[in-house]
């Protein structure tokens, strides 16, 4: 994104600066490595995971299935939040940023080209607005997404990708851990991530505070 992107009208400013943190924060990560190229063993607190706190080893989450061949996402759905929403690819722009949904539809979702497609092995990174100056957007509701929780990506080989929810984690801006939101939470597996901003809204800086990071895996293709 370029400057002048925050500069747009009052209506527009606090979704655009929210997720061109989030953006911005994901290409200084992948500059220079691809999105799975992140060692293994890296630290993994539980800093910030909402959804994990209290929840004891072995929870009963269903075991991860195996990789799918790579195929193009295009739809993608949450059951347990009533989401149904095109998925377009989004690339690094000249100036290193991730490019975002287009600004003037806040119900798509974007999906890092560069990267895995949702279902192979690595980390498949989704990015969604979280709301507009009237309305929520299309990722307003995934901080509420709980482990066991079902998302499904449609893909152009006709498979359907299911992925179930392990974790959840609000990470401060101020103290943004990137292998925490993007690295793998166990080696080998297709995982997925959903990120969007978070925290509350800082109207000084017109900058929200967190990034809300869904975690999932894949547990198997529906058809």
């Amino acid at each position: 994104m370029s400057d002048h992107d925050h500069e747009h009208s009052a209506g527009g400013g606090r979704l655009l600066t929210g997720l061109a943190w989030a953006v911005l924060l994901l290409a200084l990560w992948l500059w220079g490595r691809e999105a799975t190229e992140v060692r293994q063993g890296a630290p993994g607190t539980a800093t910030g995971d909402m959804a994990a706190v209290g929840r004891p080893p072995g929870s009963g989450l269903p075991r991860g299935a195996q990789p799918l061949a790579g195929a193009l996402p295009q739809r993608l759905d949450i059951p347990y939040l009533g989401v149904r929403a095109p998925v377009v690819a989004s690339g690094i722009d000249s100036r290193g940023a991730l490019r975002a949904p287009p600004f003037d539809r806040p119900g798509v979702v974007g999906w890092y080209a560069a990267g895995v497609t949702p279902g192979e092995a690595g980390t498949a990174l989704l990015v969604g607005h979280v709301d507009t100056e009237t309305r929520p957007a299309v990722f307003y509701k995934v901080s509420a997404l709980k482990p066991g929780a079902r998302i499904r990506v449609v893909r152009d080989d006709a498979r359907v990708a299911e992925f179930t929810v392990d974790d959840v984690r609000v990470l401060p801006r101020d103290r943004f851990d990137a292998r925490q939101a993007y690295g793998p939470r166990s080696a080998g597996r297709a995982e997925l991530r959903l990120i969007t901003c978070g925290g509350g809204f800082d109207r000084a800086s017109r900058r929200y505070t967190a990034n809300v990071v869904v975690s999932a895996y894949l547990t198997g293709p529906v058809r």
